[in-house]
């Protein structure tokens, strides 16, 4: 049977870090409209703070760009979420999902970002066109409500 999607936000902020936390409330805020339990929303919010730090430090690398959110929700209770950046994009989307991996040469980053958005959602697609894109997928399901 197929999902249909019953509602959906778009978003743009600049990638700045301020505005990590900004993303993460909106889309947070807007998948409460399911009444997630407590632990699906704080996994929603870790894995996208995740998605939305790698496009602040690795996609645009000391200029300036943007990032784009979109959120939908369907009637099966699944949340989708897709954030993407307009940055240097990946050319190994493999690797880069390596736990440890990290193009991060001051040390400062342990390279468990995308392990981390794995073990929240049910899904992560990754896509990237090296000097273009990448776009990060992330899918949960909720859990039904009680009644």
């Amino acid at each position: 049977m197929k999902s249909n999607c019953i509602n959906k936000m778009s978003l743009t902020l600049p990638a700045l870090s301020v505005n990590e936390g900004v993303g993460r409330a909106m889309v947070s805020a807007f998948c409460a409209q399911l009444n997630p339990t407590i632990e699906e929303i704080a996994d929603i919010k870790c894995a996208v703070s995740e998605a939305i730090t790698n496009c602040i430090v690795h996609a645009y690398r000391e200029k300036q760009g943007e990032i784009y959110i979109t959120v939908k929700i369907f009637d099966c209770r699944t949340v989708k979420i897709e954030i993407k950046d307009k940055g240097c994009g990946i050319e190994d989307t493999e690797l880069v999902k390596t736990p440890l991996y990290t193009t991060d040469s001051s040390g400062e980053r342990s390279g468990m970002g995308f392990s981390v958005m794995e073990s929240f959602m049910d899904k992560l697609t990754l896509k990237s066109v090296p000097g273009k894109y990448t776009k990060v997928t992330l899918a949960k399901k909720l859990s039904p409500l009680e009644l």
